[in-house]
């Protein structure tokens, strides 16, 4: 059919669209024009360069996800399946703490910036090179950006162990307001981590300010998420309320068996601090985190895999415990020998779980680690997870509350102009599933299984995955930050 007589591109027809908005699903047909949506409605007279059908599929926005790790994952198509293949057409990169940039490193990196991988990823001196890169990379997938504390802290800081002087705080401050002139969507801090857990309350607000003026979002990654959650979550809205800037607390949890049930207590200061304080948060579908392999988190878990070990690397997928018992030696001794590592924690509560992912401001995160040799199974199913388990199996919520969770709440949060909703005007992120057979198929023994009941997702305009007819084509973009929200 000739292009040019056509009046759209492509019509994804006979679909049950779901707006994002919170709308029940209706039958319609969606016309794609270029990279937007030219229509919704019946549009079955209407001519169009292909048809897609989505009879008895669910048509919604491509879902974005808010905390990932994937700043190095997105520049190869391989490396971002994890993600396209459940649905995901938006990445937030750069979360708790850790971003790329702007960092140049002669050696190894230290933790956690080491779940971002070797020293080779570190090398770029100014925010503005990362984003360079990505504009002229041939992206999958839509990329957010945000600037790291903990990455500053080890470009800047002598000894990033302690609090920063008032020269080294008033230069991060610099790179942060750099970095949101680059098109960076916030800061995001990692406060529990070697590289910031010496940071002062002052000092974070000193940098959320420069964030909250340039219209950026702070994430935050809490001091404690053990016994301490509380005053860590408290001292979040502080930071927020003493800086001016919109909070997101990352991947939500009460983690450790003596704080289970608490996370109704969590709630209620959410609801008591957040009067005075714009805030949303984040959480996964899973009762076990992961993240570098230490001492405290092992301490706090019923059970602990190795994901990666660099001096190491046959154990990855291996219970620490069976590694214990391999090497005849202590618990401490096989951590210190493994190093540097990471590993999922089984230390959650489902009910907890639940209760996070209930929250109306709550929104839906990966937090999936790319570069894990035997990652998390969050990686390749957090959001089909909350599709097939939580909506299908266990109605913890309805099909319309779950996609805005995933669509029109976070392209609101982080101020995401024209995406996160199926309406016209809007771009063309899209996935098409089948809402009975939808599921997550990745597991803790088989993690980079990809999810099921996907037909179809299609960025910005042009179909991603499975491959379109024109073949794996690179169609993603990088997103700058906005003050709109």
């Amino acid at each position: 059919m000739d292009r040019d007589r056509s009046e759209y591109d492509l019509i994804i027809a006979n679909g049950q669209v779901v707006d994002g908005l919170g709308t029940p699903p209706a039958r319609a047909d969606v016309g794609l024009r270029g990279d937007r949506i030219a229509a919704v409605g019946d549009l079955a007279a209407a001519t169009a360069v292909a048809r897609f059908d989505a009879t008895g599929q669910v048509v919604a926005p491509g879902f974005i996800d808010v905390h990932s790790h994937d700043d190095q994952a997105v520049f190869l198509r391989a490396t971002s399946l994890p993600k396209l293949s459940q649905g995901v057409t938006t990445v937030v990169v750069g979360n708790c703490g850790i971003s790329l940039a702007p960092l140049r490193l002669p050696g190894q990196p230290p933790a956690p910036l080491t779940l971002l991988g070797g020293r080779e990823r570190f090398c770029y001196d100014t925010f503005s090179q990362y984003v360079e890169a990505l504009r002229a990379a041939a992206l999958t997938l839509n990329v957010v950006a945000l600037v790291g504390h903990g990455t500053l802290r080890v470009q800047h800081l002598r000894d990033w162990s302690g609090p920063a002087t008032p020269g080294e705080t008033a230069a991060m401050v610099l790179e942060v307001e750099a970095a949101m002139a680059a098109g960076a969507a916030g800061l995001s801090c990692g406060l529990s981590y070697p590289t910031s857990l010496g940071a002062e309350t002052a000092e974070v607000v000193a940098l959320a300010r420069a964030a909250g003026a340039g219209g950026g979002r702070f994430c935050l990654h809490v001091r404690d998420e053990y016994d301490g959650v509380a005053a860590a979550v408290r001292e979040g809205f502080q930071c927020a309320r003493q800086s001016g800037a919109f909070l997101v607390l990352s991947h939500q949890k009460v983690a450790g068996t003596a704080n289970r049930g608490h996370s109704a207590d969590l709630i209620r200061i959410y609801d008591a601090e957040s009067r005075d304080v714009p805030f949303a948060l984040d959480a996964y579908p899973y009762t076990a985190g992961s993240t570098v392999l230490d001492p405290v988190s092992v301490a706090q878990s019923e059970q602990v895999l190795v994901t990666w070990s660099q001096p190491h690397p046959e154990v990855a997928g291996q219970a620490l415990a069976d590694i214990v018992q391999t090497w005849a030696c202590t618990e401490a001794e096989a951590i210190a020998r493994l190093q540097p590592a990471g590993a999922v924690y089984f230390h959650m509560l489902e009910a907890d779980v639940d209760r996070f992912l209930k929250d109306v401001r709550c929104m839906v995160g990966s937090d999936g680690l790319p570069h894990d040799e035997h990652p998390h199974p969050r990686l390749w199913g957090a959001f089909a997870r909350i599709l097939g388990v939580y909506v299908h199996d266990r109605a913890l919520f309805t099909l319309e509350e779950a996609v805005h969770k995933m669509t029109a709440l976070p392209a609101s949060v982080f101020g995401l102009r024209d995406r996160g909703r199926v309406q016209p005007g809007c771009f063309a992120d899209l996935v098409v599933f089948d809402p009975e057979r939808v599921r997550d198929a990745a597991t803790y023994a088989e993690p980079t299984r990809p999810a099921q009941g996907i037909a179809a997702v299609f960025v910005n305009g042009r179909q991603a995955w499975p491959e379109g007819p024109a073949g794996p084509g690179a169609f993603g973009r990088f997103l700058p930050g906005t003050k709109d929200s």
